[in-house]
Order: C-alpha cells, then sequence, then structure tokens
C-alpha cells in the first residue's frame, strides 16, 4: 500500500491568510496488471502481444514549447504512466506486462526535468517490468516470434521499428480486436478508477459551488474537457465553447465544466440563472429537465437497460413539453377526444421530442478524451425506431441509422455494478435545428405550436448533469455541486 498525498487550499480567517490542508488516503498502487487481465480476457486469445504506445512529445511551430501534454487513454489505463515517450507491452500468454520508458540525458535535465526512474514507476503502478525503451525494438522482434500475434488498436500504431519485412509469415498482425476488447475492459470500473473518478467530482463539485459564490477554487491542474459556457442561443449549442459572448440580456448560462484527476474525468453541467432569478420560461425549461434526470437517476440500477431509461428520458420530455404548450395533438380530424396519455403516446410515436432533446441520457465516464465526444446523438428516425422495437429489440441492435450506429452497442445493454455513468438529460431551443429539420415538415411542424414555442428561443438551452456510480443494489450519484433550490440560495446568498 502506497499513502496518496493530496492537499487543499483553505482560508483561516483569523489570521487572514491561506494553508494548505494535507489530505491523506491509503491506496493501492495504480492497477495496471488487473487492467491488463482485463483487456486480455476480453480479446479471448491464449497468446499474442500487446502494444500500446504513449503521447509522445511535441512543440508549437518555431518554438521550443508545446501544449500541455496529455496522455493517451488507453495507454494509460494499462500502465499508469502520465509522462511522454513511453510505450507498454502486454505479453497475454506469460502474463507479463512491462512499461518502456525514455532515458534522459543529464544534458537534458536541465532544460526539461528529468522522467521517472523504473524503480519510481514500479513503486507507483503495479507492473512486472519496467524498461528502456531504447530497447523496446529487440524485444518486440524476439517475443512475436513466440508469442505468434501483435495486437494494437489501430493500423497507425504499428511499431515503426518493428521489422515487418523479416517477420515470419505466421506472425499475424491485428488492428482490429484491442479497440473493443479494451473499450469493454474499461466499462466497469476497478475500485482505484471510481476512486480517482470521485475525487475529481469532489473538486469539480467544489468549482461548481465556488462559480455559484462567485470564486474559483481548488487543486486539479487539468481539465476533463474544454470549458462549455453558453448562453441565450449559444446555450442551444452542445458543444459550444468561444465563451466570449457578453451576458447582457440573457437568460441562462449553461456551464458545463469537470476537472481531471490523475487522467480519471469528471463531468458536471449546471444551468444557472443570470441575474440569480430565474425567467418564468428559464424556471419551466429548468423544471422540466430536473424531472428528466431526476428520474432517470432512480431508475438507475444493475439490469436497467440504456434504452429503457432513454425511452423514458423523451416521455418525460413530451408530457412536459405539451403541458407547457410547446407540443400539441396533431388531430387528424378525429371526433373522439384523447386522453392526454393518448396524445402522449401519440406524440411520442413521431420521434419530435428529439427536436429539443437531440442526444441521450447519458455517456460512459472515465479516463475521458480532450474533447467532449458525444457518440448518442439521436435524430428523430433512430427515436421512431426505438419506439417500434423496444419492446423486442435485441441487445446489440445495431439497426438504429447511421447517426446512432455508433451508440447502439450502448443503448442495447443493461448497467452493471461499477460502471460510471452520466446522468445529462437537456432541452435545447436551437432555432436554425428545429426550424430546418422539424418545422420545415407538415407533417411534424403540426405538433408544434410556433407561437408558443416563440417564447422560448431566447431560454436558448438547460442541461443538468451528475456522475454516477452503479452499486450492487442501485446507484451511487459521486457529484456533490450544488442544484436546484440548494444553487440559487447560494447565488443569492441566503
Amino acid at each position: 500500500m502506497e499513502a496518496i498525498v493530496d492537499c487543499d487550499i483553505v482560508s483561516i480567517d483569523e489570521f487572514d491568510a491561506l494553508a494548505i490542508e494535507i489530505r491523506t488516503s491509503t491506496a493501492t498502487k495504480y492497477p495496471a496488471r488487473e487492467h491488463a487481465k482485463k483487456a486480455g480476457k476480453q480479446l479471448g486469445v491464449k497468446s499474442g502481444l500487446v502494444y500500446l504506445p504513449g503521447e509522445g512529445v511535441s512543440q508549437w511551430e518555431d518554438s521550443d514549447m508545446g501544449p500541455p501534454f496529455r496522455q493517451r487513454r488507453f495507454f494509460y489505463y494499462m500502465s499508469g504512466a502520465n509522462f511522454p515517450g513511453c510505450a507498454v507491452t502486454y505479453d497475454i500468454g506469460a502474463d507479463n506486462l512491462t512499461l518502456w520508458i525514455p532515458y534522459t540525458p543529464p544534458s537534458l535535465v536541465l532544460w526539461f526535468g528529468t522522467t521517472p526512474t523504473p524503480d519510481e514507476c514500479l513503486a507507483k503502478s503495479d507492473l512486472n517490468n519496467v524498461k528502456y525503451i531504447a530497447d523496446l525494438p529487440k524485444y518486440l522482434n524476439s517475443t512475436l516470434e513466440e508469442a505468434g500475434s501483435l495486437f494494437v488498436l489501430r493500423a497507425e500504431q504499428i511499431p515503426k521499428s518493428l521489422g515487418l519485412g523479416l517477420l515470419k509469415p505466421s506472425i499475424k498482425i491485428d488492428t482490429s480486436a484491442l479497440l473493443p476488447a479494451m473499450t469493454e475492459a474499461r466499462v466497469v470500473k476497478s475500485h482505484y478508477e471510481v476512486s480517482m473518478i470521485r475525487r475529481a467530482n469532489d473538486i469539480s463539485s467544489a468549482a461548481h459551488r465556488a462559480v455559484c459564490e462567485g470564486c474559483v477554487a481548488e487543486n486539479a491542474h487539468m481539465q476533463s474537457y474544454p470549458v462549455i459556457a453558453g448562453s441565450g442561443p449559444n446555450a442551444a449549442t452542445l458543444h459550444y465553447d468561444a465563451n466570449d459572448e457578453p451576458l447582457a440580456d440573457r437568460q441562462l448560462l449553461v456551464l458545463d465544466a469537470g476537472a481531471e484527476w490523475q487522467c480519471y474525468a469528471s463531468d458536471i453541467t449546471r444551468t444557472l440563472p443570470i441575474g440569480g432569478r430565474f425567467t418564468k420560461e428559464g424556471r419551466a425549461i429548468h423544471d422540466v429537465v430536473t424531472r428528466m434526470q431526476d428520474e432517470c437517476i432512480g431508475m438507475i440500477a444493475p439490469g436497467t437497460g440504456f434504452r429503457d431509461m432513454h425511452l423514458h428520458a423523451h416521455r418525460v420530455a413530451t408530457e412536459e413539453l405539451l403541458k407547457l404548450g410547446i407540443l400539441r395533438g396533431g388531430g387528424g380530424g378525429s371526433r373522439v377526444k384523447k386522453t392526454v396519455a393518448e396524445v402522449v403516446e401519440e406524440v411520442l410515436a413521431t420521434g419530435l421530442s428529439s427536436a429539443f432533446f437531440p442526444t441521450g441520457w447519458a455517456t460512459m465516464l472515465g479516463s475521458k478524451s480532450t474533447t467532449k465526444n458525444k457518440r448518442d446523438m439521436i435524430l428523430r428516425e433512430d427515436l421512431v425506431h426505438m419506439m417500434k422495437s423496444s419492446a423486442n429489440a435485441a441487445a446489440g441492435d445495431a439497426s438504429f441509422g447511421s447517426t446512432a450506429a455508433a451508440a447502439a452497442q450502448v443503448l442495447g445493454r443493461p448497467l452493471e455494478p461499477g460502471m460510471v455513468v452520466t446522468v445529462e438529460p437537456g432541452i435545447y431551443f436551437c432555432r436554425e435545428y428545429i426550424e430546418a429539420y422539424y418545422l420545415s415538415k407538415p407533417e411534424l411542424a403540426r405538433y408544434i405550436d410556433t407561437e408558443v414555442l416563440g417564447r422560448y428561443w431566447s431560454v436558448g438551452g438547460v442541461r443538468i448533469e451528475d456522475c454516477i456510480l452503479v452499486t450492487e443494489d442501485g446507484y451511487e450519484n459521486l457529484t456533490t455541486a450544488p442544484k436546484g433550490e440548494e444553487m440559487l440560495k447560494i447565488i443569492n446568498g441566503k
């Protein structure tokens, strides 16, 4: 066991000063071998060599400086090494995980600092061996003679030092199996990973609270993704990141920001009323999204299907938008008056809720990429297909449509203990999008009251997002950032 030292910056009013408060916790070393074994199990082979390169050193053009270093996530998952110029190999048959690190000569230490030694890497991460990367080509060629197969994430990551022309024809290079295997291995988190995600959420929640209080705090040096801070029409742009619009005459601010802790991410969104008070329309939409999120979180438990929760979120959105008058029954000349429930089903079956809720309810969370890579865009055609097939859809059904094909596998699987997911429903009023794809189609436009909708364009959008750990008997919300009435009280100093 090793002690991970953490700290907070705290204010001591008595002395009008800041102090560093040391926080210690006992945790195991980074579980690199556990992760490697999980990936190997998912590959389903008894022998072979996995090769993953880490991120290299990059510099800006005509400069001796470069952008902040950000490690490749699959490499980090299997190594725990967060510095440039490394690689990792896992010999499946021998169960041998080796980290390959660069040697920094003393002449470069002066300029760029040293890199961790092999002993330091072994002390931090559970590895079989740590060796210098200059010896990697020789190892690859000799080990592949017995391993028989080389697994890489993609063709461009085949090591250039490997003498491909000298390899025996019997040695196979596989560029397709490793990515899905490692992706599946990363779905259920280890205890170490959950502790890292929990800490990232603690920091981010404190930061969101500080924003409400009008200040900034805490001790994480990286963001999980570029901050999204959109107001007015910009709040309807899912990945708005210019963050340079004035707030005058705007109703709401969608603040999507999460800190990263030791390469593990948090992902938190709050929608704040500008000026401390919601407008009538802003409050109404915030209440809709709050109900969507509360009910989706309440459904989280092992065995619950992503698809079922996604459809439930759309049902809630449809019910609430009908109550507000933004959506309405389509008529059709029938003299039989429909019940509210029947109108909800009629509108829901059109997939029209995706005009205002075009994304999924959740994404997987862990060591995320630099951008908020949402693969769960669900357009109307895909939602209609889901409505028709949800009763007997097979797990992993990939027939949704081109926009949702990447999300089909996620939507078709049940939740499992150890998964960490974001729950992030939203309602958006993107005028260009709604006018082009919904109001332009008479069969859909008849379900929208444009006069009522006109009162909501200036709302822009509302999103609320928490990070949820699936437990054996339900869930744990890892996000403690204030929301709802607690958020409003902080904003207004109560």
